[in-house]
């Protein structure tokens, strides 16, 4: 349907309606007699003709206004999420290559395009010692690392907000930013080193996938999970996590304090190849699986017995969701650190421009947050030169106040809350 131009589509309805429309005009001489002063056997004047009657057919289900309608709409919301989409990759590409070569020591535009083209054998040519070590050790794991964070937590916060059906959901609403960070802190507090280098993200990462998992057990009850119960337990699990985060520093050193501090607070300059490695196989899976959920998200959308009345098996379906957000999250939190509001703002603002359709939404929502992601990063690293921002901190400063612009919105759309 959506493939028909509205030409076609009114020309088909045409050709539908018009063998009732004739029947319905040869019919009428022989019902009964038309209004007062008219004679029978005949019709009334076509100037005024009678409500209701065959003089004027009711349309067709099947003719031109419904077809036209629906075919035009939604030809008009595929082009619009193509164009958005490509949009977002072009605007993905220019600020991952900006990015490359800004900072202390600047690379032009086109030395970071020619050292590119060397490395991938298409011609090119490699730039001095210190300019390939800083774009290849430094400048591009930090922006890949970025990309695949902000797509994890734009993503996740698509899932999220379809799962829960709660425009408010966030990643770190079921403990799992949380839990990560308690994983990472006891770490560094305890002095783990089991895994070397890999000690924090291996533990923030386990930290993690437990506490979502405790999360979901403990708010199960007569072998379903309802939404209200996950998020009080969720919100009862960030509060514990974060009392083991101050206990954790209370007894941690100085140094030990200040390296908890810098991780709370989100950040991407400790950004390595190795780390890049750690995260992408999670990040890759997460967002590939996460689009082959978009229809039953939009089924889930209509409300849980519709659904379930539909075929969908609502109780699967958020546990395999839960899974995948988890996934996204921790792996994201594991090496970056808390960074909040990313998967809250992005899935609202391609909500305004394309609709709540998941088909777009989802894989949208991590192309979005990549973009958000990195030109945050930029952002850190040159708003207040030779000094970094953290990242966590700038997202949560534009994130506040949009979270706050989206809550009265929502209140004022629902007549109060009251």
């Amino acid at each position: 349907m959506s493939g028909r131009s509205p030409q076609g589509a009114e020309h088909t309805a045409a050709r539908r309606s018009d063998p009732s429309s004739r029947s319905a005009s040869e019919e009428t001489p022989r019902r009964a007699p038309g209004p007062v002063g008219t004679a029978p056997g005949t019709t009334a004047p076509a100037a005024a003709p009678t409500p209701g009657t065959a003089a004027e057919p009711e349309p067709h289900p099947r003719t031109a206004p419904g077809t036209r309608t629906r075919g035009t709409g939604t030809g008009t919301g595929t082009r619009r999420a193509a164009l958005l989409t490509t949009a977002l990759v072009a605007v993905l590409a220019l600020l991952a290559l900006v990015s490359a070569g800004t900072g202390a020591y600047d690379i032009p535009l086109g030395d970071v395009l020619a050292s590119l083209q060397h490395h991938l054998g298409l011609g090119g040519a490699p730039l001095d010692r210190v300019g390939e070590s800083v774009l290849w050790n430094v400048r591009l794991p930090r922006v890949v690392l970025a990309l695949l964070v902000g797509a994890g937590l734009g993503c996740a916060g698509a899932l999220m907000q379809g799962v829960f059906g709660n425009p408010l959901a966030e990643p770190g609403v079921i403990g799992i930013s949380a839990g990560a960070a308690v994983g990472a802190v006891a770490a560094i507090g305890l002095g783990l080193s089991f895994f070397g280098n890999w000690t924090i993200t291996v533990c923030a990462f386990v930290a993690g996938l437990i506490t979502v998992s405790s999360v979901y057990l403990l708010s199960r009850n007569g072998g379903r999970t309802e939404v209200v119960t996950l998020i009080l337990t969720g919100i009862a699990v960030n509060a514990f996590a974060g009392a083991l985060i101050g206990l954790f520093v209370f007894f941690a050193d100085s140094g030990q304090v200040n390296q908890i501090t810098f991780w709370q607070l989100g950040s991407l300059a400790q950004a390595t190849w190795p780390k890049v490695l750690a995260v992408l196989p999670c990040a890759v899976a997460g967002l590939l699986v996460a689009p082959f959920y978009s229809r039953r998200l939009d089924l889930l959308s209509l409300g849980e017995r519709p659904a379930r009345h539909l075929g969908i098996d609502v109780e699967r379906l958020r546990l395999s969701l839960i899974l995948v957000v988890a996934l996204l999250t921790a792996a994201a939190v594991a090496v970056a650190g808390v960074i909040t509001f990313i998967g809250l703002l992005v899935p609202h603002l391609l909500r305004m421009a394309n609709g709540p359709g998941h088909r777009f939404l989802v894989p949208g929502s991590a192309l979005a947050g990549a973009v958000v992601l990195v030109a945050g990063d930029l952002a850190a690293r040159t708003l207040a030169q030779p000094a970094e921002l953290p990242l966590g901190v700038l997202t949560a400063l534009l994130g506040s106040p949009f979270f706050f612009w989206l809550l009265r919105r929502t209140r004022r759309k629902q007549g109060g809350w009251a």
